[in-house]
């Protein structure tokens, strides 16, 4: 059930918005027979990996790459699964960024050599989908014993965060650790520093996302308003580093970071990289020439992922965070700390050992079909118009129609539709004091404006009008301009055991 709210100035449906410098309204692909696009992604996935065309085309892409070795002398390891696992880390590395984007990007101040972000992707056996976990930089870890990189001092087995892994003994060090904690056998290994997470999102052309609330934060000067934004490199690496525009600090951030990753799939897997060989070959070589890799981790690897992600949509990735069973778990000289929830985490870990998917598909549906749906929601894959993220999830959100005009079942046309798209409604519309209203009314209470923004998302163009006292129930006085209900969705959906949404789930719509 919503809280009550502070009254905040209601906020227009959200719209199509151009991000600041470089960013612009989002490009609509022309319409095209479905079977045209994915004819399309099998020519050029063909090409790619037809022998010595794929090969002329990644030549030479493997000079650029800077080797780590992460698996040196490393014994004890976990038992291989099935699948295959990368380890991607984010470093706090500012070394090349030009003085310019420093400011303009707020990345002034000392890097901690640190791992700002942690995600274990694991791509299964089959090559139909990938699951990206979330493991929280505070999470509290037990570091084994290890001789440390700056210092060369050998120490014993302590607790730090996690992130403090690679400060003290770099990759080798990150890998042992999460290793030990996840009981997964890490295949390949990926670094990514701010310089290089820029050249890749600019080489793709930027990538969309979409906000159901306005995101502001001081420190990395993020600012969206709410709607869709297609982000430059810099933008991009502003709002998957913002920790402080809610009270979620770096849980919420690893959501916006699995919301990013979703949308950079939908776009490398839409048309703009993979049906292209030269585009392809441009991102990769971008890509391969600022990360840090794994000896083991080249061209021929970038080759393979694109034939592998030839038949991938949003929904063929999963995201999930570890769960978590204290998010301020003290620890004596370090703090507080993210302590897991044991049994869960051994048991979402498993399944990745095991290979097996993370959110099963709603019943009656097979992977990758339709929209993104929640359990309990019959009904949303079979809508055509794409969803449109909002706040509050319709489900809490009890609703009271009203006919306003003298146009007979309107209120109960309203009622149906409102429901349709998961609306808590009385079922029960009832004429209004007015049979003369124009446009529709959307009254509630102050103290609920969230969940009445959620509303008026759903009926756009609708007036917000406050009632004190009025109570958690929306009344909606459908007027004679109504036309339709536009489908929404929560931008945080239910996410289940393991926290797991589809990328379907949280792509902005089309």
């Amino acid at each position: 059930m919503p809280q009550p709210h502070r009254p905040t100035r209601p906020a227009r449906p959200p719209q199509p918005q151009r991000a600041r410098r470089g960013g612009g309204p989002a490009r609509h692909r022309a319409d095209r027979p479905r079977w045209g696009v994915r004819l399309a992604a099998g020519l050029a996935v063909a090409v790619l990996g037809s022998g010595a065309i794929g090969h002329a085309v990644m030549t030479g892409l493997d000079t650029g790459i800077e080797r780590v070795d992460p698996f040196k002398d490393m014994k004890n390891r976990p038992q291989a699964g099935h699948g295959l696992n990368f380890l991607l880390v984010g470093t706090d590395g500012r070394d090349k960024i030009t003085p310019q984007d420093k400011r303009e990007y707020r990345l002034g101040g000392a890097p901690c050599h640190c791992t700002d972000t942690v995600m274990l992707v694991h791509l299964s056996a089959n090559r139909q989908r990938a699951s990206v976990v979330s493991l929280p930089r505070d999470s509290y870890a037990e570091l084994p014993a290890h001789r440390d990189d700056s210092s060369g001092k050998q120490h014993g087995p302590h607790a730090v965060k996690l992130n403090a892994a690679y400060a003290e003994g770099g990759p080798q060090l990150t890998v042992r650790t999460v290793e030990n904690m996840t009981r997964v056998k890490i295949d390949h290994y990926l670094e990514v520093d701010f310089s290089s997470f820029m050249k890749t999102v600019d080489a793709m052309g930027g990538v969309e996302v979409c906000t159901a609330k306005a995101l502001h934060d001081q420190n990395t000067g993020l600012d969206l308003l709410p709607g869709t934004h297609r982000l430059s490199g810099g933008q991009a690496l502003q709002y998957v580093r913002s920790r402080h525009v809610d009270g979620a600090a770096d849980l919420g951030r690893m959501q916006r970071q699995q919301r990013f990753v979703a949308a950079l799939v939908k776009q490398a897997t839409g048309g703009g990289v993979l049906l292209n060989p030269v585009k392809f070959k441009e991102v990769s070589s971008t890509l391969l020439g600022s990360v840090r890799a794994d000896r083991g981790f080249g061209s021929e690897q970038m080759l393979a992922l694109g034939q592998a992600l030839r038949d991938f949509t949003p929904a063929s990735s999963e995201f999930a965070s570890v769960p978590i069973g204290n998010a301020s778990y003290p620890v004596k000289g370090i703090g507080s700390t993210v302590k897991w929830d044991e049994p869960k985490a051994a048991q979402l870990f498993e399944a990745l050992r095991q290979d097996r998917p993370l959110a099963p598909a709603a019943p009656g549906q097979g992977r990758g079909q339709g929209q993104g749906q929640e359990q309990g929601q019959p009904g949303r894959r079979a809508q055509q118009q794409p969803a449109v993220p909002v706040d509050v999830p319709p489900q809490q959100i009890r609703v009271q129609v009203e006919n306003g005009t003298r146009i007979d079942g309107l209120g109960g046309r309203v009622d149906t539709a409102l429901r349709a798209t998961g609306f808590d409604t009385t079922r029960a519309p009832v004429g209004g004091a007015s049979r003369d209203v124009k446009r529709t009314v959307i009254a509630y209470d102050p103290r609920w404006d969230r969940s009445a923004r959620t509303v008026s998302t759903a009926l756009p163009g609708s007036e917000l009008r406050a009632v004190a006292g009025q109570g958690r129930t929306v009344l909606v006085i459908a007027g004679a301009d109504y036309r339709k209900v536009v489908p929404v969705r929560p931008e945080d959906p239910y996410q289940g055991q393991f926290g797991v949404v589809t990328g379907d789930q949280v792509v902005c719509g089309r």
